[in-house]
């Protein structure tokens, strides 16, 4: 099977570099944002008249297909695949002839998987900011709870000075409250349609970028090409915050099993 790229190689990769070169043992994950993208991408293109009612119409029944097809496991992938994009892309033309080439007409690899990986951040972020402002809520309720409650402060695990379980458990509600501030910044950067940049300096095609952004959901467009299709900063404050919120919870846990022992018997953790 030959590559969608390979068209000017006159041999075909060797196969230890091509499974090598492979990222569809992983990125076969985003298939649904890399589905839903294609979907607001080829619906721009028929408002542009770059494609037919019927050609869109072929495409987005094409994709939904597609999207059944992984979702239930009758579609598999391989090596042979390359990536999430190749794959549905060589499918789609598969099921549907040559209108499936014209999904990429004004698009490349470049900015397709910077929008997968947006679009999948976004709902992950989504998710567990409803978690953490539910973690906030518990923890200020629990603190007015116990606002009078007193217990020993500790340094080193030695009896320092008098506090109320309140004043411990808000030292954990700033932690969190960081935390949240963080995630809302780094989601307030991944905000941001990325379609449009194409490999790296954009298209002489006539597009609609705020129109794509408008049916994925971006509250924006990203500025400059170049640094739209380079750009993973967006992942690494993602990451920041992540390792963070996860310290910050392995504290608070270390300290309630240690409140749980028999030496302090502050607490007692339900079976």
């Amino acid at each position: 099977m030959k590559n969608l790229w390979s068209s000017r190689f006159k041999k075909e990769m060797n196969q230890m570099v091509e499974e090598f070169n492979a990222s569809i043992t992983f990125d076969k994950t985003l298939y649904r944002q890399d589905i839903r993208g294609s979907i607001a991408h080829a619906t721009m293109l028929q408002k542009m008249g770059h494609l037919s009612p019927h050609e869109l119409e072929a495409i987005v029944q094409g994709l939904s297909d597609i999207e059944k097809k992984i979702t239930s496991g009758e579609l598999i992938f391989t090596y042979k695949d390359e990536d999430i994009h190749m794959a549905i892309e060589s499918q789609l033309i598969k099921d549907i002839g040559d209108t499936g080439r014209k999904l990429h007409t004004a698009r490349s690899r470049n900015d397709q998987v910077i929008l997968d990986v947006r679009l999948y951040l976004k709902e992950e972020m989504e998710e567990i900011f409803e978690i953490l402002k539910g973690l906030l809520e518990t923890l200020l309720h629990q603190a007015e709870a116990t606002k009078e409650v007193l217990m020993p402060g500790f340094t080193h695990l030695q009896h320092a000075q008098p506090v109320t379980v309140g004043f411990h458990l808000m030292a954990y509600f700033q932690q969190f409250k960081r935390d949240l501030m963080r995630l809302q910044g780094c989601y307030e950067r991944t905000d941001e349609n990325p379609l449009g940049a194409c490999a790296l300096a954009g298209t002489t095609i006539p597009i609609d970028r705020h129109y794509t952004a408008e049916l994925l959901g971006f509250k924006t467009v990203t500025e400059n090409a170049m640094d739209t299709v380079s750009d993973r900063d967006f992942i690494v404050e993602f990451l920041s915050f992540s390792s963070l919120f996860m310290a910050h919870l392995s504290r608070m846990s270390e300290e309630f099993i240690l409140w749980n022992a028999q030496e302090f018997s502050f607490i007692e953790i339900d079976d």
